[in-house]
């Protein structure tokens, strides 16, 4: 038995790259570069991963734009990001619901985000994350007991590239459709099937034909 999902568009297919702005490793002495570019079907999210210059550490990240700005997310269950041509490299999505201030030498200080890691297929692809498949880090560490997400006053969105300690490196890119907030699909355990591309939590790889039998609900973190 199953039921409809709803979704709703937040960024895309027609993006505005006004809306985002870079946030790579440089703002700490690093060399890495992204960049967000419209493409007719979406955006893509592109650069240069360092790994050499923070000796071993690196990230290039686009994040949404204003401080004032707030997304309620609140009548959701999950993110949806719809991607179209991927590198096979490991991606991370991000949300905060505070704005830190910032140093007297005018940086920007940092603040606890919910983030998660994902990896697809070089086609399109569909990765759909429930809330509580967000983990709380701080500066990318996880933080344990942390208050949950604030959903109804999310302030920022990111869409990082990220060494892993310097597991990777070098050119990246990701084509994407659309971001969009989803409603929680139910499926009967009969109709889980197993073709499909996890991204495997406790093991940090993309995992092929993995199947959570023991979910009655849609593969969230999974890539149709």
């Amino acid at each position: 038995m199953e039921y409809p999902t709803r979704t709703t568009s937040l960024f895309g297919p027609h993006w505005d790259p006004t809306e985002w702005t870079t946030s790579d490793d440089r703002v700490r002495g690093g060399s890495s570069v992204s960049n967000l570019t419209s493409i007719p079907d979406g955006v893509l999210f592109h650069g240069n991963l360092d790994i050499e210059t923070l000796g071993g550490a690196g990230f290039a990240s686009q994040r949404t734009v204003g401080d004032d700005r707030t997304f309620d997310l609140s009548a959701y269950d999950g993110i949806e990001l719809n991607i179209l041509a991927s590198d096979h490299k490991r991606y991370t999505i991000s949300l905060t619901d505070e704005i830190a201030g910032r140093r007297p030498d005018g940086r920007e200080q940092s603040a606890l985000v919910w983030e998660f890691d994902f990896c697809t297929r070089e086609t399109g692809s569909t990765v759909r994350v429930s809330w509580n498949e967000l983990k709380p880090t701080y500066r990318g560490k996880p933080v344990e007991g942390a208050r949950r997400l604030g959903l109804s006053d999310v302030k920022r969105f990111r869409i990082m590239a990220r060494s892993f300690f310097g597991e990777q490196q070098g050119d990246f890119s990701l084509k994407i459709r659309s971001i969009a907030l989803f409603r929680d699909q139910y499926l009967d355990d009969s109709e889980v099937t197993a073709d499909s591309v996890c991204y495997d939590i406790e093991k940090g790889v993309c995992a092929d034909d993995q199947v959570h039998n023991n979910k009655k609900w849609a593969l969230l973190c999974c890539c149709f």
